[in-house]
């Protein structure tokens, strides 16, 4: 079985594409949450408003807590639970969702474009330090690694998974006249397939039309980063909570 595979599954929130391998879904995918049983609930759990025959419970598909019709009535699409259809949300995970959602129809979406960057690694050591390799960075479609491409059978440098890196440090060269900071690249800390620690660095090329793309991409590298140790935290504290 491809580790690219998906099925269609259907859970008591909604219709959802998922991997066949839970170890191959995106980093970025958030577990759906336990519902708070109905016979727990009285009481919409934002306004306090008690249910009855007029007020009905409605459950917010991304936290799993029971409002009113009025206190979740949001129907959004939510793709860090890979739901084909938008799905009721409470008013702060509406809120959320439509943050995270620029990220998924913009930021992801340079990300598996791809840019280049002149690449130097650990694992290069023995190359010129002024020889500048370029590489066409991208994500892949899976959002599971960021791969390398030199055009060049000569020159390789091997695909990083995200859940591998350890630290990601923007690399800045001064002030612009705005005041601004100006980025140059990206410093990743990760550990290699072999279990060592090793350090890759991404520089934008000089030229302007390729460093302008560059520096779009590593703005979506950074809240690509911060969405995973988010995701991580998230998984992890719903996997421990008990209603």
């Amino acid at each position: 079985m491809a580790s690219g595979d998906k099925k269609l599954v259907r859970s008591k929130s909604g219709l959802k594409i998922v991997s066949t391998n839970d170890e191959y879904r995106s980093p970025f995918v958030l577990n759906e949450p336990t519902w708070v049983p109905d016979n727990e609930c009285s009481q919409c759990m934002k306004c306090k408003g008690r249910f009855d025959f007029m007020r009905r419970r409605h459950h917010c598909r991304r936290c799993g807590k029971c409002f009113c019709g009025t206190c979740c009535k949001n129907n959004l699409p939510l793709p860090r639970m890979c739901f084909i259809d938008p799905v009721r949300q409470c008013i702060e995970c509406a809120q959320m969702t439509n943050k995270e959602n620029e990220f998924f129809d913009r930021h992801l979406k340079i990300l598996t474009n791809g840019t280049q960057f002149k690449v130097m690694s650990t694992l290069h050591e023995d190359r010129d330090p002024n020889e500048e390799v370029l590489f066409v960075c991208k994500l892949a479609s899976d959002h599971r690694v960021v791969m390398f491409d030199s055009g060049s059978s000569s020159e390789s440098h091997e695909a990083i998974e995200l859940q591998s890196i350890s630290s990601c440090q923007i690399l800045t060269s001064g002030i612009d006249p705005q005041g601004n900071t100006v980025a140059t690249g990206i410093c990743i800390l990760y550990r290699d397939s072999r279990g060592e620690d090793q350090k890759v660095t991404m520089v934008a090329p000089d030229l302007m039309q390729i460093r302008k793309q560059s520096m779009m991409w590593l703005a979506a590298m950074q809240r690509a980063m911060k969405l995973m140790y988010e995701t991580k935290k998230m998984n992890a504290n719903e996997m421990n909570m008990e209603y």
